[in-house]
C-alpha cells in the first residue's frame, strides 16, 4: 500500500498532468485535431466519447491518476505486495485528491480572475 507522502505526490502529479491534458496550450493542437476529427462525424459514439474524455478534468483525471499510480506501483515494486482491491482503493484516493486540487484551482482561479 502506498504511504501518505506517496499519495500526496501522486495526487499533485495527477492534478498537473490533468491540467496539461485538458487545459494547457502545449497540447492545444492535439485537442483541436481531435475535435476536428469529431466534427467530421458528430453522431459517432466513439468520437463523442473521446471528445468528452479529453475535455473533462474528472474523466481525464481518473485515467491519468490510474496510469500514474500503476506506473508508480510497478516501478517501486509495490504491485504484488497488496491485493488488487487495495490498489483500487489507492486509485480512488489518488484520483479523488487530484480532483480536489482541480476544484481548489478552479475556485481560487475564479476568485482571482474577477
Amino acid at each position: 500500500m502506498i504511504s501518505l507522502p506517496e499519495l500526496v505526490v501522486l495526487a499533485a502529479a495527477g492534478y498537473r498532468a490533468t491540467q496539461l491534458a485538458v487545459h494547457d496550450t502545449v497540447l492545444e493542437p492535439a485537442r483541436v485535431a481531435v475535435f476536428d476529427w469529431l466534427s467530421r462525424k458528430p453522431t459517432s459514439r466513439v468520437r463523442t466519447a473521446v471528445g468528452s474524455l479529453i475535455s473533462c478534468v474528472y474523466c481525464m483525471g481518473w485515467w491519468i491518476s490510474g496510469a500514474m499510480l500503476a506506473t508508480w506501483l510497478l516501478a517501486s515494486d509495490q504491485w504484488g505486495g497488496s491485493p488488487l482491491v487495495v490498489h483500487g482503493v489507492e486509485w480512488l484516493a489518488v484520483a479523488g485528491a487530484a480532483v480536489f486540487l482541480n476544484r481548489v484551482d478552479d475556485t481560487l482561479g475564479g476568485l482571482v480572475n474577477r
